[in-house]
């Protein structure tokens, strides 16, 4: 299965873009706004992808800008993929944030995880049990559509150039019997099946490798293709708020605190052993 363009890279794109050829001519936010009429605010939004841009608004900051045409061209194509839908558009309700849209055009996906098994890599039974857990008032439709979403993701994996996925998963996430004994020897087995696949690498931290770099909590890291047009992203998420960070200092915070941990954890050879015997534990 080819990848297809994510509109959420494109819209992201497009932004960096339109603060470059500002940046370029020397304007402030206040001076476009006042040159096209905008209210400075609006400028904001665009710039920090809180809003949208018409077909209208772009040619006017085009001008403005004196972008060239091989510019006006690309930007007016990346405004058009911008407005298109991804899948996951169709489940908006159930996923709350633009996580899906980043992750969807990444090439290497690199992730802690210190609760639970990660959304790519879960059988439907494991999401289900986690999904109750953490949506008691949840009706059955509400429970059918998150799974449908999530199931939906592992389209990634089936690529015919998958992103390249690194996890490093506590062992917590792998001892903690979430939908009981079955459901989780199967979840285990899942994730020793994945360990097969050439895009996969698992390393599990152990608890004897006591205290470590990110005590915090979980958080990925995308990087993408094309790093001079789609930098890196890191994403950080709990129960009541998650954070998309793009800054130079963020990213390499994290990206040291990822390698940290994967020096602490058992390499994916011995990882898979780990999780062999864990799920041999789990069998009646």
């Amino acid at each position: 299965m080819a990848t297809s363009a994510s509109p959420t890279i494109r819209a992201r794109r497009l932004r960096r873009e339109l603060r470059r050829l500002r940046d370029q001519r020397g304007l402030t936010v206040d001076e476009v706004a006042r040159m096209v009429g905008w209210h400075r605010a609006k400028v904001i939004r665009i710039e920090q992808g809180h809003s949208g841009i018409s077909a209208d608004g772009l040619r006017k900051l085009l001008d403005l800008y004196e972008a060239s045409a091989e510019e006006q061209g690309t930007l007016t194509a990346l405004a058009r993929q911008a407005r298109q839908k991804g899948w996951w558009s169709a489940y908006g309700d159930v996923l709350p944030d633009d996580y899906v849209g980043f992750e969807a055009e990444a090439a290497a996906i690199s992730t802690f995880q210190s609760l639970y098994v990660p959304g790519l890599l879960q059988t439907e039974e494991y999401a289900r049990a986690i999904i109750h857990a953490g949506r008691t008032m949840a009706d059955l439709d509400e429970v059918a559509r998150v799974i449908a979403a999530r199931q939906a993701r592992k389209v990634l994996l089936a690529r015919d150039v998958p992103p390249r996925l690194w996890i490093v998963l506590d062992e917590a996430a792998v001892r903690r019997h979430v939908g009981g004994p079955k459901v989780m020897a199967a979840q285990v087995a899942r994730i020793v099946q994945a360990c097969q696949m050439p895009a996969v690498e698992v390393q599990v931290l152990p608890f004897s490798a006591g205290a470590h770099a990110s005590m915090g909590g979980a958080f990925t890291i995308l990087d993408y293709a094309e790093p001079a047009l789609d930098p890196t992203i890191v994403y950080v998420d709990n129960d009541t708020n998650t954070m998309l960070l793009e800054t130079g200092e963020h990213v390499s915070r994290y990206r040291l605190a990822f390698d940290h941990l994967r020096a602490k954890a058992l390499d994916p050879d011995q990882s898979a052993d780990f999780l062999a015997t864990v799920a041999a534990e789990l069998q009646p």
